[in-house]
């Protein structure tokens, strides 16, 4: 018997950062094709800007907001601009990521180091700082945060990218615990490698190493991740709180 989901979110608002193209545009257009009103924030004006604008023409209610997680009050004022467009927040994914250079650990740049974990980690606790409250306010919902394969394994030469991946699993439990009585579910998911602008930099000779890495012998997609962001996100999840869980073609079983 099949479930009709096209519906599912109708009535709720939902943020996600890093909205403009790959995993966080794909969550977006789920979310929004199942009823929900979108809020897309990035760094990147411009191409949050298309995002939003795509949603809209195909009917759907989205706003973009153009905001960099790293800073606290952007953060604040993409929640606050959520609430005033659309009456509340109820939904949110902390997908906003950068991928940093490639080094050892003794050789890695300090300054490198930083800005991955201000983007990756920080920025995802002052996402959560922000949307909390509101969701709260808003009667009570459901948040993801994009973990990643290497939120449970190490990729060598990748010290600040899986630090921070760890840290996160370590934030969405503590905030789950949290927030359960408030009428919040909070889980992870961990994507494998999945083929986005992250790889854009990788070589034909790298990407088949790190498509050999999955068991199933290739890459994700943007769309197998987010349907299973929007499982989470939906009361279909009612009793699945502070969870991590890998989308990875099999990479972390193998």
């Amino acid at each position: 018997m099949s479930t009709d989901l096209s519906h599912e979110f109708t009535g709720k608002v939902a943020l996600v950062t890093g909205g403009g193209s790959g995993i966080g545009l794909a969550v977006a257009r789920r979310l929004a094709e199942a009823g929900a009103a979108v809020v897309v924030t990035g760094r990147d004006g411009e191409k949050i800007e298309k995002a939003a604008a795509g949603l809209t023409a195909d009917g759907h209610r989205a706003l973009a907001v153009t905001a960099d997680v790293r800073d606290h009050e952007a953060v604040a004022r993409s929640v606050r601009a959520a609430v005033d467009a659309f009456g509340g927040l109820h939904l949110a994914v902390n997908n906003a990521a950068v991928p940093g250079p490639k080094g050892m650990t003794g050789e890695f740049p300090p300054e490198e180091f930083q800005r991955v974990i201000a983007t990756n980690l920080t920025g995802v606790f002052n996402s959560l700082h922000h949307e909390l409250p509101a969701i709260v306010a808003s009667g009570g919902g459901a948040v993801v945060n994009m973990g990643s394969v290497l939120s449970t394994r190490v990729l060598p030469g990748s010290p600040a990218y899986t630090t921070a991946k760890h840290g996160l699993i370590g934030l969405t439990k503590t905030a789950a615990v949290e927030y359960a009585p408030l009428g919040v579910r909070i889980n992870a998911v961990g994507p494998g490698f999945v083929d986005t602008a992250f790889l854009v930099d990788f070589d034909e000779e790298a990407k088949r190493y790190f498509t050999d890495l999955h068991p199933v012998k290739r890459m994700g997609t943007p769309e197998e991740i987010a349907e299973v962001v929007a499982f989470l996100l939906s009361d279909r999840a009612s009793f699945v709180y502070g969870s991590y869980h890998p989308v990875d073609g099999g990479y972390a079983a193998a």
